[in-house]
C-alpha cells in the first residue's frame, strides 16, 4: 500500500518524546492494563439491544417454566392412571403435555434467533472497531506483532466471545432457572429429601471455583499458541518464493509442526482440567440422584410417598442434578470465553504511538510544500541509540533534494518522520510553517505521496489499485494517471485492461509495472510533497527508464524528498544532502559535490567504479 498511513493516538509532549516512550512499551511485548472486569467492557455493546434482550430472556423464562411443569404433571399423570384409573384425565394431561412443549418450542426458537441475531452484530461491530483500531497503530506496533497473530485475534477469538454472546449466557441462565426453580420444588415435594441435594451443593460450587480458574489460564494457553502456530503460517505462506527458492519446505513444515505440538500440549492440559471438572461435578450430582432414589423408595414403601410423588421427584432431582452439570460445563467454556475477550480487549487498549492532535491546526490552502526540519533527533526505541542527530533543513517549495549515503545514515527514517508513520524523539518537523504533529492526518497525509522500493498492492484489479488513492475518481481520471505514469503501456495488451486482477500484493505483474501502478496512484492523489524511497533500485534498465520518464512528470512542481543508493538517479535533484550515521555531512548540487572531492564524491566514484566492473 503506497499511501497507507497508520494512525492512533496517544499522548504526547511537545517533541515527541512520550509518544516514543509509551510506543517502547508497547513494542517490548508487555501487555497494556486490562479492566479487571471484562464483561464489563462490553455491556455499552449490548444497550441498542435491550428490547431484543428482555423478550430473549421472558421466552427463555417460558421455556425453562415449561421443564420445570413436567415432573409435575408427570406425577398427576401416573397418579390418575395407577391411583384412579381415570382414562380422561390421562388423555387431558397427555394433550396438556403437548401443549407445553409446543409453547416451550416456538419461545425456544424466538430467544435462540434473537440472541444469535444479537450476537452476529456485537461480534462485527467488534471486530470492525479492532480492526479500525489496529489499523490506525503506528508502524511500531506491526513490527513487533506478526499479521498471522492479529489475524488469529480478529477471527478465532472473537469467534469464541460470538459463541458466548449466541450461546453460554442462554444457557447460563437456563440452567440457573432449572437449577432454582428444581430446589424450590423439591422442597415443596418433600423437605427431607431436599437435604440430599443442598449437602453437595457446597461440594459442586468449590470444585467450580476452582477449576473454574485453572480452565481461564489454559485456554489462553491454547489461544496463544494458535495464534503463534498461525502467524508462522501466515509468514511462511507470504515468503513463498523464499521458501521454495532455498528448499525450505521440510523445514517450515517441521517448524509448523513442532508448534502444533505446543498447541497440542496446552490443549491436553486444558481437556485434563475439563475431564476433570466433569467427572467430579458428574459424580457429585448423580450421586445424589441414586440418594434420593433410596431414600425416596423407602417412603414410597413405608406409604409415606406415592410412586406419582417420587418419580416426581427424581424427575426434579435429575434436572437440578443435569442444570449443576449443564452449569458446570457452561462455566469452563464461559473461563475460555473470557480468555478469548481479554485478549481482543488487550488490543483494544493497546496505545497508538503516534497520536492525532485532537484539535488539530487547519493546513493553509493552496498547499505550498515548504518543509524545514528543525534540529531533529529520533531513536526507535528508549534502549536504542539516535538515528538521527540535530537534522536541520529547509526544502523549499517545488524544490528536490536527494538524501544520499551509506545504509543506516538514516534515509528512510526521515522519509518515514515526514507523514508521521514515526514521531520525532527531539526537534520537530513543519509543513508550510504547522509543525507536522498539530496536523490532522487528513491534512498532513493527504499532502503527501510515497512511492516505495517494493510498493504493495492490493489482489483487486489494476483500476482498483490506481484509484486507491482517490476512491470517487472517475474513470477518465483513473486512465489519466495510468497514461502519465507509462502505466498504461502495458495495460493496454492486458486481456482485460484496467480490470486485470493483479493477485496477491501484485504477484502477476512485474516490479516495473508494479512501481508505475504505485506511481499512477500518486498522480491521481495528487499531493503537493512527493517522496521516492528507493522506487528505481531494484529495476532492470528497460524499466527504470520508464519510471524515471513517468517520475520526472510526477515532480514537476512538487517539493520532492529522493532517497537513493543508485546516485544515479538523484542528479537531477536541485540539492544533495549527504548523510553519515545521522548527520548532514555535505550539501550542494552534484556538480558542486564532485568537485569538492569530499565523501559524495567517493561514494559517486566507488559506485560507478563498481558498475563499469560489472559492466
Amino acid at each position: 500500500m503506497t499511501t497507507a498511513a497508520p494512525a492512533g493516538g496517544a499522548g504526547r509532549t511537545t517533541d515527541g518524546g512520550a509518544a516514543t516512550q509509551s510506543g517502547a512499551s508497547a513494542a517490548s511485548g508487555r501487555r497494556p492494563r486490562l479492566s479487571p472486569k471484562p464483561l464489563a467492557r462490553l455491556l455499552p455493546r449490548l444497550r441498542p439491544y435491550r428490547l431484543s434482550l428482555v423478550v430473549a430472556f421472558v421466552c427463555l423464562v417460558i421455556a425453562a417454566a415449561g421443564g420445570l411443569v413436567f415432573p409435575r404433571v408427570v406425577q398427576q399423570l401416573l397418579d390418575a392412571a395407577f391411583l384412579q384409573g381415570d382414562r380422561g384425565m390421562l388423555d387431558r394431561i397427555a394433550l396438556l403435555l403437548l401443549g407445553v412443549f409446543a409453547v416451550q418450542a416456538v419461545t425456544t426458537f424466538v430467544q435462540v434467533y434473537l440472541l444469535s441475531s444479537i450476537s452476529e452484530r456485537v461480534v462485527a461491530g467488534l471486530r470492525e472497531e479492532l480492526f479500525a483500531h489496529l489499523v490506525r497503530l503506528s508502524p511500531q506496533f506491526f513490527t513487533e506483532r506478526r499479521s498471522g497473530e492479529l489475524t488469529s485475534r480478529l477471527s478465532s477469538d472473537l469467534a469464541v466471545l460470538q459463541t458466548m454472546l449466541a450461546s453460554y449466557f442462554s444457557e447460563f441462565a437456563r440452567q440457573t432457572l432449572y437449577l432454582i426453580g428444581g430446589v424450590v420444588l423439591l422442597a415443596l415435594t418433600n423437605p427431607r429429601l431436599m437435604g440430599i441435594v443442598l449437602l453437595v451443593t457446597p461440594l459442586v460450587v468449590g470444585a467450580g471455583v476452582i477449576c473454574g480458574r485453572l480452565l481461564r489460564a489454559a485456554s489462553t494457553g491454547v489461544q496463544d499458541r494458535v495464534a503463534e502456530a498461525m502467524a508462522s503460517a501466515d509468514e511462511a505462506f507470504g515468503q513463498i518464493r523464499t521458501v521454495q527458492g532455498f528448499v525450505r519446505e521440510g523445514e517450515e513444515v517441521r517448524r509448523f509442526r513442532v508448534q502444533l505440538e505446543t498447541v497440542i500440549a496446552a490443549a491436553l492440559r486444558k481437556a485434563t482440567i475439563r475431564a476433570s471438572f466433569f467427572g467430579i461435578v458428574g459424580f457429585i450430582a448423580f450421586g445424589a440422584v441414586v440418594g434420593v432414589l433410596w431414600q425416596g423408595g423407602q417412603l414410597v414403601l413405608d406409604g409415606l410417598l406415592t410412586a406419582g410423588q417420587l418419580v416426581s421427584f427424581l424427575l426434579y432431582a435429575i434436572t437440578v442434578a443435569a442444570a449443576v452439570g449443564a452449569l458446570a460445563s457452561v462455566f469452563g467454556n464461559f473461563q475460555e470465553a473470557i480468555g478469548a475477550t481479554v485478549r481482543v480487549l488487550e488490543l483494544l487498549d493497546t496505545p497508538a504511538t503516534v497520536a492525532e492532535p485532537t484539535s488539530p491546526v487547519p493546513l493553509a490552502r493552496p498547499v505550498r510544500g515548504a518543509i524545514a526540519f528543525e534540529g531533529v533527533r529520533f531513536r526507535y526505541g528508549p534502549d536504542l541509540p539516535d538515528v538521527l542527530h540535530d537534522f536541520t533543513r529547509d526544502i523549499r517549495p517545488r524544490e528536490t533534494v536527494a538524501l544520499v549515503g551509506p545504509s543506516g545514515a538514516g534515509k528512510t527514517t526521515i522519509a518515514s518522520l515526514v507523514p508521521r508513520f514515526w514521531d520525532v524523539t527531539g526537534g520537530r518537523i513543519t509543513l508550510d510553517g504547522v509543525d507536522v504533529r498539530a496536523l490532522s492526518f487528513a491534512d498532513l497525509r493527504g499532502s503527501i505521496g510515497v512511492v516505495p522500493q517494493e510498493p504493495a498492492l492490493f489482489s483487486g484489479t489494476i483500476r482498483e489499485n490506481i484509484a486507491f488513492a482517490r476512491p470517487d475518481a472517475s474513470d477518465a481520471e483513473v486512465l489519466a494517471a495510468a497514461q502519465a505514469a507509462h502505466a498504461w503501456e502495458f495495460v493496454q495488451h492486458l486481456p482485460q485492461g484496467l480490470d486485470t486482477r493483479v493477485g496477491e500484493r501484485g504477484v502477476k505483474l512485474s516490479g516495473g509495472q508494479r512501481q508505475r501502478i504505485a506511481i499512477a496512484r500518486v498522480f491521481l492523489k495528487d499531493p503537493q510533497v512527493v517522496i521516492l524511497d528507493e522506487a528505481t533500485s531494484s529495476l532492470d534498465s528497460e524499466s527504470e527508464r520508464l519510471v524515471e520518464d513517468a517520475m520526472a512528470q510526477l515532480l514537476e512542481h512538487r517539493t520532492t524528498i529522493i532517497i537513493a543508493h543508485r546516485l544515479s538517479t538523484v542528479q537531477r535533484a536541485d540539492r544533495l544532502c549527504v548523510l553519515q550515521r545521522g548527520r548532514i555531512v555535505e550539501i550542494g548540487t552534484h556538480a558542486e559535490l564532485l568537485a569538492a572531492d569530499g565523501p559524495y564524491a567517493k561514494l559517486y566514484r566507488g559506485q560507478f567504479r563498481d558498475e563499469d566492473v560489472l559492466v
